[in-house]
């Protein structure tokens, strides 16, 4: 990645967001290795480790909808990395399948979150203060799975990544949303109806046919539905319960598919190679022929080469 070094001149280079990426990186699995960063002639320079395809470019090569087991495991191990990253004391803002990729080679099963550009702190990291309730803020993020309360402007929290990711797991399975397809109107209007849709469709219209699972009741529940009310109904500084969460996910796939195959659909017979090479070609995803190798130089030799950076070896 290079961004001309005329773009921060006054900020310098530790105004950069990428940059307060790399002091606060998450030390977990799941989150992109940075190698190194600096300057590079007139260019800042931003190197990290080569991912594979995002769910977007995945969900298009299996048919647009994924299996129960899929969304599942995906589910999974996204609110695993929300629930690093907020650890951190950050929020992403701008949950959706475009921003999770699967790596490659041995790492082919693992998640990663990707795309840090709207990350925002929602809490100072020592005291653990949130910050204050605010409204009339523009809408900051990816319409389709935006909260509701990002779109009537209020200040966004942890809340409004667990939304995002709920319509996530519900696009996964149904392969579209309502909202989608606003087309040939101003932005600010095509925002507004899509708040209109959002606010109108029942959650168990959202959610029908999708599997369901029972209750101590014995009532029929749909999992995914329960999870959007709680998303809907968290209040602004509170801790998502992560775990209740995970349960939810794992009771509608051990009640629907109780002998599920952990496999990811993409890797299914029944997937052509085709269509899997086409989308992932159409996402710009090369495999590399040779295995990576880490920078290891000195601050001396990135001078040498004409730049000056910072020589990273961060293990997430």
């Amino acid at each position: 990645m290079q961004m001309p070094a005329a773009n921060l001149r006054g900020q310098g280079l530790q105004a950069h967001p990428r940059q307060r990426y790399s002091r606060n990186h998450i030390a977990r699995v799941g989150f992109p290795k940075l190698i190194w960063y600096g300057t590079q002639g007139e260019f800042n320079v931003l190197v990290m480790e080569l991912l594979g395809p995002n769910i977007e470019s995945l969900l298009k090569c299996c048919g647009k909808r994924f299996s129960l087991t899929t969304t599942v495991m995906l589910g999974q191990q996204m609110i695993d990395l929300m629930e690093s990253l907020h650890g951190k004391s950050f929020i992403h803002r701008d949950i959706k399948p475009d921003n999770f990729v699967i790596g490659i080679g041995e790492g082919a099963g693992l998640v990663h979150m990707i795309d840090f550009g709207l990350a925002k702190r929602y809490r100072d990291p020592r005291s653990k203060i949130h910050i204050q309730y605010r409204d009339n803020k523009n809408l900051t993020g990816t319409a389709r799975y935006a909260s509701i309360n990002t779109h009537i402007g209020l200040e966004q929290a942890r809340r409004d990544d667990i939304e995002s990711w709920a319509y996530v797991l519900i696009y996964m399975m149904r392969g579209s949303l309502p909202w989608q397809g606003i087309h040939g109107c101003p932005k600010k209007e095509r925002y507004d109806r899509i708040l209109e849709l959002k606010m109108s469709t029942p959650v168990e219209l959202l959610c029908k046919r999708l599997p369901r699972t029972k209750r101590r009741n014995r009532t029929d529940v749909d999992e995914f539905a329960v999870i959007l009310y709680y998303a809907r109904a968290i209040p602004f500084e509170e801790k998502p319960d992560y775990l209740y969460l995970r349960n939810c996910l794992m009771k509608a796939l051990t009640e629907n598919v109780p002998d599920y195959e952990p496999v990811f659909d993409w890797l299914l017979p029944e997937v052509s190679p085709r269509a899997f090479l086409s989308n992932v070609g159409q996402a710009g995803i090369r495999r590399p022929r040779l295995r990576q190798q880490p920078f290891r130089g000195s601050q001396r030799e990135v001078r040498n080469r004409g730049g000056e950076g910072h020589g990273l070896r961060l293990d997430f």
